[in-house]
């Protein structure tokens, strides 16, 4: 089994945290967007993950490293991939046409689920699915009454349907689905202007392929500071009672820890009220502060707040009393 994870967006609607870091590398509950995602995944497989391929922009040595550790974390090797221009979830895809051979698990780095099945691999292949109440925004699916899914539509102006595609895909030929992407690039084939993967499916699906539809327990947006801070909180939910959460070496000084909460090596507490729902990085230091349903990184110093439905990046120094913040890395706020 590979897993692709296509993550080469810029996430400007979560600037200003992706100026400095990209998106899928923002701490949720302490782990990256991106190692949540590819975890959950190894999860619902029944198969060992042999490979990750991520299809990035140019984000650095650093960011590539971390990358490589994600994949070892799942004992699978890592492979980068570049896409130089956004031109479309298919051409996306295709960067890493060498890794799509046998069965694979495509997952785009913006969007996080819980489910409680496992993966059923004998299928042609699984589009995971989740009702919605604005069906526009995304692309959907039809089912027939089998259950299997008949069309595919990308963000549709008139209803077609309310199952909305999550961004998370099994394929158990992984060098057709190649095959059917580099068609689409090979003949200029675009919807709204870009290479859309839902073409490549509606058109495996008229050539027999049987799609059928995963359903999931939730499905948790990463694509604003609001909807990652609501993650965060959920995500500390699912794993409350985890041991390490909170780490030995973290400092507390007449403060209380109201769980579910995940602080990192090194912080430092002081006269402070966390929780519930905050994650807190390591070497980040609190002091005279009230913080809930936050996400906090590292290196950070915070004295005299009040803060809540926040995110603050590594190297803050903020003083003060705001209550909805959104600051991004090495800023400083003083009241």
């Amino acid at each position: 089994m590979r897993i692709i994870v296509p993550m080469a967006g810029m996430g400007k609607r979560m600037r200003p945290h992706t100026l400095t870091v990209p998106k899928p590398l923002v701490p949720i509950a302490g782990k990256p967007i991106v190692q949540r995602l590819v975890e959950d995944i190894a999860k619902v497989c029944q198969e060992p993950i042999e490979e990750v391929a991520f299809i990035i922009g140019y984000f650095g040595s650093a960011v590539e490293q971390k990358l490589m550790e994600i994949a070892a974390s799942v004992g699978a090797k890592g492979t980068i991939s570049y896409q130089e221009e956004p031109l479309g979830t298919a051409h996306a895809i295709l960067c890493a046409k060498e890794s799509l051979e046998g069965q694979v698990v495509v997952a785009f780095a913006d969007t996080l689920f819980k489910a409680d099945f496992t993966l059923d691999t004998s299928a042609d292949g699984t589009i995971w699915v989740q009702q919605v109440e604005d069906p526009r925004p995304y692309g959907v699916v039809k089912l027939n009454e089998q259950g299997q899914i008949t069309d595919f539509v990308e963000k549709p102006d008139t209803f077609i349907s309310d199952l909305a595609i999550i961004g998370i895909y099994y394929f158990k030929d992984g060098a057709y689905l190649r095959d059917e992407l580099q068609y689409l690039l090979d003949n200029n084939i675009k919807d709204k202007g870009e290479f859309q993967l839902t073409n490549a499916l509606e058109n495996m699906k008229n050539k027999g392929t049987i799609f059928v539809p995963g359903k999931i327990s939730e499905w948790l947006d990463c694509g604003n500071k609001d909807a990652t801070v609501y993650t965060n909180q959920r995500y500390l939910e699912y794993i409350k009672g985890e041991e390490g959460l909170v780490a030995s070496s973290v400092k507390v000084t007449n403060s209380v820890i109201i769980e579910p909460v995940y602080i990192g090596e090194n912080a430092v507490l002081n006269n402070s009220v966390v929780g519930p729902h905050v994650s807190i990085g390591k070497n980040t230091t609190v002091s005279d502060t009230v913080i809930s349903n936050s996400i906090v990184q590292e290196n950070t110093v915070i004295k005299g707040a009040n803060i809540k439905n926040s995110m603050l990046g590594s190297f803050v120094s903020f003083t003060g009393t705001p209550t909805d913040l959104s600051l991004g890395d090495y800023n400083v706020l003083k009241e």
